[in-house]
């Protein structure tokens, strides 16, 4: 049996944890954050790979039923008069599920199997050949056969373990931020968005039109900020927005409201290897696509099932497992790291010009040949693994 600690309590970590407890393997997962996160996107699920694996985890039934449902997603002008109104299927795919949901449902999955340490962080590892003795900031000493970075984006197993943010992590040219409110706009299973200069602001509904999500992306080179202090980047928020019209005066002003803000760069992670001795990365904290792929959630979840499946395939013999598992899931990360690059221009349109092109495009697409191209492209990135049957 494997001791096995798993650093990020968000999709990726519990995923994991659901695999190894399963199998025997004894698991503790770190969480920096004081309990779960609730905010943040709706994520989807599209094609077989992604299905299968929330299937053969037992969850699917539960994530079709909290799923968002959401239907047309109409650009609107300033006057808030519709201009377009976008495919369902380009942002929903077969299933769409927030994040703080889906977060709990993993959670509920695993908290009677898993060992949680909520408000705790990983501050030192030390490898040797029979393990890692690892020391948490609380001043907490253990002792693991294995160590998995699922922290996402800013990882700090793969800063302590592999070096520098500023090595792997590309920006994209935007930010983006995101927060819950009330259904400020009356929306019925629906989304609305507008683009300024440089600026997209977008509202939804969720959660069967209890509540709404207001969403942002904006073009901006990198900025210098605390990304744990919440009052600065309401600011930065507030004044790159401050002169956009349609609802965007209403949406800001709800920010002072909002339980929960996330707010961070637009950005992908890409490195040469995601494991290194009896460490590996999973998820964000390996290959990030960026929101702007769609394909961040599902491509964590697989890639949960492929470790945990080699791990168990090996006999939890990391030295064979850990290779095993970069030479499947690479190839895929791959595709959907190609994905969210260069969609930065129509998501965020950076002049007039450009926006103007990316509406008479979308207004006209419903009636190309190529009108599915865009889906099609996101389905096949989401279907390039051939997932092996661990028997799991």
């Amino acid at each position: 049996m494997n001791d096995v600690l798993i650093s990020g309590a968000s999709v990726a970590g519990p995923a994991l944890a659901h695999w190894l407890t399963r199998h025997g393997h004894s698991v503790t997962i770190v969480e920096k954050a004081p309990e779960l996160r609730d905010g943040g996107y709706a994520v989807d699920f599209r094609g077989r790979a992604h299905l299968t694996v929330l299937r053969r985890m037992g969850i699917f039934d539960r994530v079709h039923a909290a799923r968002t449902g959401l239907g047309p997603f109409t650009l609107v002008n300033a006057d808030g008069k519709p201009l377009v109104t976008l495919p369902d299927d380009l942002f929903s795919g077969d299933v769409e599920i927030l994040r703080g949901d889906l977060g709990r449902i993993l959670y509920d999955l695993t908290a009677d199997r898993a060992e949680y340490r909520f408000g705790d962080s990983i501050a030192a590892l030390e490898e040797d050949g029979d393990g890692v003795t690892v020391t948490f900031d609380s001043g907490l000493t253990r002792r693991f056969d294995l160590v998995v970075g699922a922290d996402g984006l800013h990882s700090n197993v793969r800063r302590l373990a592999f070096g520098p943010e500023e090595r792997f992590v590309h920006h994209l040219g935007l930010y983006t931020a995101v927060f819950s409110t009330g259904n400020l706009l009356g929306l019925d299973h629906a989304g609305l968005g507008h683009n300024a200069s440089g600026r997209t602001v977008g509202f939804y509904s969720a959660r069967h039109n209890t509540e709404g999500r207001a969403l942002f992306f904006w073009a901006s080179p990198e900025l210098e900020y605390d990304r744990h202090d919440t009052a600065a980047q309401k600011k930065i928020l507030a004044e790159r927005y401050a002169d956009v019209g349609w609802v965007t005066p209403r949406l800001l002003a709800a920010m002072d409201d909002a339980p929960d803000l996330y707010f961070d760069a637009v950005a992908q992670v890409r490195m040469d290897a995601w494991t290194r001795g009896r460490v590996a990365l999973l998820g964000d904290a390996a290959h990030c696509p960026s929101p702007l792929s769609g394909m961040g959630t599902g491509l964590a979840l697989v890639g949960a099932y492929v470790l945990a499946g080699e791990l168990v395939a090996a006999g939890g013999d990391h030295r064979v497992a850990l290779p095993r598992y970069e030479r499947i899931m690479r190839p895929y990360a791959r595709g959907c790291l190609k994905l969210g690059q260069g969609a930065a221009n129509f998501m965020v349109p950076p002049n007039r010009l450009m926006n103007w092109f990316v509406r008479a495009n979308y207004r006209v697409l419903p009636y190309l040949p190529w009108k599915g191209l865009m889906a099609r492209a996101a389905r096949n990135a989401a279907e390039g693994v051939d997932l092996p049957d661990y028997g799991l």
